[in-house]
């Protein structure tokens, strides 16, 4: 018996075909549809028993909120979600939100119609080589020199670095600008230039983002400001030398 299945996906070609193939397999597709900000409410009006949803961007922050909005309204669907070979926040960002599976986006016909069949019975699926990638991953991770801390630095220039330092170690205006031997009119231009490019409103955002991406842990330290030395007067003749009083 076929399963009552709808394909989502933000390639609509690749749903189409998919939907397509699951057709001629003997399966009732019923829609196949790109996601967008209806897409939760069509799979809910149709009801299906199995929504396979395809993302590219299975660790994006809110990927799987069509998902959650799915199983919060209409339980019964089970989901499972089609994607590239996922990092373990991916994948668990998949289960948290109430899929039901997670199946490889270059998967055979064969092994995506055992997913659904399973997914229909109530079971969790997901392959093991999928899994032992996944914790092989967790646990010797590698790095990632492309984060979103290192991605914020790239966008400020060194002295915005150091306005952003600064801004987290609650400095103020007038300390950024005696710090960094600047006016404070200039000081202000460079705080309002670091907001404008991380996106945020405030300079409480700002630290909260700096300390939340790692970006401070990155960045160099501001140099201290050194005091101005007071010249070494130089004795060249017996006149600068130091006189006896007279007794």
């Amino acid at each position: 018996m076929g399963v009552r299945v709808m394909v989502v996906d933000e390639h609509r070609l690749l749903a189409e075909a998919l939907a397509s193939a699951l057709k001629l397999r003997g399966h009732r597709v019923l829609a196949a549809a790109a996601p967008a900000a209806g897409a939760a409410e069509l799979v809910i009006s149709r009801a299906p028993e199995v929504c396979l949803l395809g993302t590219a961007t299975p660790a994006e922050p809110g990927v799987f909120e069509p998902v959650v909005r799915i199983k919060r309204e209409r339980p019964q669907i089970a989901v499972v979600v089609l994607g590239p070979v996922p990092s373990p926040r991916g994948i668990a960002a998949a289960f948290a939100a109430g899929a039901s599976g997670y199946v490889r986006q270059d998967e055979r016909i064969e092994g995506v119609e055992r997913a659904l069949a399973k997914a229909r019975a109530g079971e969790v699926v997901i392959s093991p080589q999928l899994l032992q990638s996944a914790f092989a991953e967790l646990l010797n991770p590698a790095a990632q020199p492309d984060d979103e801390g290192t991605r914020l630095l790239r966008l400020l220039t060194p002295r915005e670095v150091e306005v952003l330092v600064r801004v987290a170690e609650g400095e103020d205006t007038r300390l950024i600008a005696a710090g960094m031997d600047i006016a404070p009119s200039t000081a202000r231009t460079h705080v309002q230039r670091v907001l404008m490019k991380l996106g945020v409103g405030s300079r409480l955002e700002a630290a909260a983002l700096a300390a939340r991406t790692g970006l401070l842990d990155r960045a160099p330290l501001p140099a201290p400001r050194e005091l101005p030395r007071e010249p070494q007067r130089e004795l060249q003749g017996p006149q600068d030398r130091p006189q006896p009083a007279a007794g």
